[in-house]
């Protein structure tokens, strides 16, 4: 009877023990998950909206886990940084402050065509033929000439073609901006311009023009008819261009 009168507290105070380090040992691992470390990605500067971002913009740094936000971008491997290569900043992001997914969108033309618009230039649609603009992709350099009546000396007119515009950059051809689209997005997109290109003869891309080039284009819309050809990679030379016209083939 003695010895059952000391087991009992005994046992009762092994299981009280036990209870307690599994009581710690759970309060251990929770502190110990709200100071592990880890890496975000943070602005290096001040990000305006709108910014499309690249890999000198960020940079990951550790802080303790409890203070990552929700949604931001954990980089684990050195190859995550391109993560975030061609979003854009839904809004501003100041310096050092944490890149979260819901500031940012993709490079569409949700973002606008401005964000793709280098500095100091235009941003500008043409026309092309739907044949023309499948060939077509952004970051290509095009000429464009124009097509029209020209008054000559004696007083007649004489359809004749000049290339107004030289060595200009394709920024997007209908929606597609360069932002490194999989196949599944591609067709996608491509379904929907097809779509809508089903009710037009023509088909758009964007261009990059300086002020002036962007008042040539202007005006040769109203006055004749717009064509675009594409230069091949790499060919970013001027060339002083004649006007042509059949009476000069044929002189």
């Amino acid at each position: 009877m003695e010895k059952k009168g000391v087991l009992v507290p005994m046992l009762l105070a092994i299981a009280a023990a036990i209870l307690y380090l599994m009581v710690l040992t759970s309060k251990e691992r929770a502190l110990s998950n709200n100071y592990e470390m880890g890496q975000v990605l943070v602005a290096r500067v001040d990000l305006p909206e709108r910014t499309v971002l690249k890999e000198d913009m960020v940079e990951a740094v550790s802080v303790p886990r409890r203070f990552m936000e929700q949604d931001a971008f954990e980089v684990k491997t050195p190859s995550d940084i391109k993560m975030i290569n061609n979003l854009v900043t839904r809004i501003r992001i100041p310096k050092g402050n944490q890149i979260t997914q819901s500031a940012l969108i993709s490079l569409s033309p949700d973002a606008g065509l401005s964000v793709k618009v280098p500095p100091g230039y235009r941003g500008a649609i043409l026309s092309v033929d739907p044949e023309m603009k499948a060939l077509i992709k952004p970051g290509d350099h095009v000429d464009v000439l124009v097509t029209f009546d020209a008054v000559m000396a004696d007083g007649h007119k004489e359809k004749v073609t000049a290339t107004i515009l030289q060595n200009v950059l394709v920024i997007a051809v209908g929606t597609n901006m360069g932002q490194g689209m999989n196949a599944k997005q591609f067709n996608a997109a491509s379904a929907s311009e097809n779509k809508a290109a089903a009710f037009s003869e023509k088909s758009m891309i964007s261009v990059a023009l300086n002020p002036d080039e962007a008042q040539y284009l202007a005006l040769a819309m109203v006055q004749g008819q717009i064509s675009v050809i594409v230069r091949g990679l790499g060919d970013v030379e001027m060339h002083p261009m004649e006007m042509a016209s059949f009476r000069r083939l044929f002189k």
